[in-house]
């Protein structure tokens, strides 16, 4: 199952469109609070803090886009407001999960050494799928004319992909081979997501 092959349905009902834009909204919302959790109270950087301030306002912004879908539609982030709740609630905490457990085994990294590698690889995975998710989604939008857009979203997200790369560059030699393991698994729990998303539509 492809997302693209998704998104059109999902697009064409306002109900069905405003829960995608709130299901988006808390995915990003999920991010920016991870990211402020792993943020180390003294030695926190410009990057990290602007990166978490970016991501809340993408959420922000996403809830903001639900009113062009129709009036009163998803107040919350409560599971009947979302496509596939249990998958979208915990897509990035597994994937965390996943990039902590790697992180232990081949660096042996602990603590806020290890709080700060999984920040760097997990949010790294993310913005590569970002990068993939809202081009694919603004196609879409712009297929049907639909007054909905995020692309303001897309121009930021390639920033955010360009500064995580200089992270991991500083974190390690290898930043490479780490890089693509979190890839990895966060395309194997994606392409779950998506299978969880069209199960939903039927």
């Amino acid at each position: 199952m492809e997302l693209s092959t998704l998104l059109p349905e999902i697009i064409a009902d306002n109900k069905l469109h405003a829960k995608w834009l709130n299901t988006l909204s808390l995915m990003e919302n999920t991010g920016a609070r991870k990211i402020s959790a792993s943020e180390d109270p003294v030695t926190v950087t410009y990057i990290i803090l602007k990166h978490a301030a970016e991501e809340h306002r993408h959420a922000f912004y996403l809830k903001k886009q639900i009113e062009k879908t129709g009036e009163g539609f998803c107040p919350t982030y409560s599971s009947e407001y979302l496509l596939a709740p249990g998958y979208s609630k915990y897509y990035l905490n597994q994937l965390d999960v996943e990039v902590c457990r790697y992180l232990k085994s081949e660096l042996k990294l602990s603590g806020r050494d290890l709080r700060f590698a999984a920040y760097l690889l997990v949010t790294y995975a993310i913005e590569v799928r970002a990068d993939e998710l809202y081009p694919v989604y603004q196609d879409a939008l712009d297929t049907v004319g639909s007054k909905v857009n995020v692309k303001s979203i897309i121009l930021e997200e390639e920033g955010h992909l360009e500064e995580m790369i200089n992270q991991l560059q500083q974190f390690s030699p290898q930043w490479q081979l780490h890089a693509d393991k979190a890839v990895e698994i966060e395309s194997r729990l994606f392409a779950d997501w998506v299978t969880a998303l069209g199960k939903d539509l039927n």
